[in-house]
């Protein structure tokens, strides 16, 4: 477990309103996202992140999501699908999650524990990195969880 400052970084990303259950069924936009930079020849820069906006854990309320990719640029002007921003710093709780996704809530549960422990305030946003994604081996998926902290 680590305590961190992201620095800013830049993100093409997509935004929508959702649930927990309908997750699965947002996994091919960071396909359509990948092909949104390439064909705007930008620089990738990192892996695909999902930023959660505003999930309190109850699986049955909505929350905000944004399917972000690291771009080395914003790009001005640009009116597409997608949108761009460069994020402000981000305080937060790290921790390298390996393996299946089904697994990641007792991540998430140590995570909420260790910042309860320390007395630390979590902000509403939480993101995931997903360093490996492996469909069909999920045992080899690297995901790395930050949990905003104010």
């Amino acid at each position: 477990m680590q305590v961190k400052e992201v620095k800013p970084i830049n993100f093409i990303y997509y935004r929508t309103e959702t649930k927990v259950d309908d997750l699965i069924n947002l996994v091919p936009v960071a396909k359509e996202i990948y092909r949104e930079a390439v064909d705007h020849d930008l620089h990738i820069t990192g892996p695909v992140h999902w930023h959660y906006i505003g999930f309190n854990g109850d699986q049955k309320q909505p929350f905000t999501l944004e399917i972000a990719l690291p771009v080395a640029e914003v790009l001005p002007g640009y009116d597409g699908k997608f949108h761009f921003k460069r994020t402000q710093p981000f305080k937060c709780v790290s921790l390298i999650h390996e393996g299946g996704w089904n697994e990641i809530p007792f991540t998430y549960n140590k995570m909420m524990q260790f910042i309860t422990k320390h007395k630390m305030e979590p902000s509403s946003i939480n993101r995931e990195i997903y360093v490996n994604t492996d469909f069909y081996s999920p045992d080899a998926n690297v995901t790395e969880i930050q949990i905003g902290i104010n």
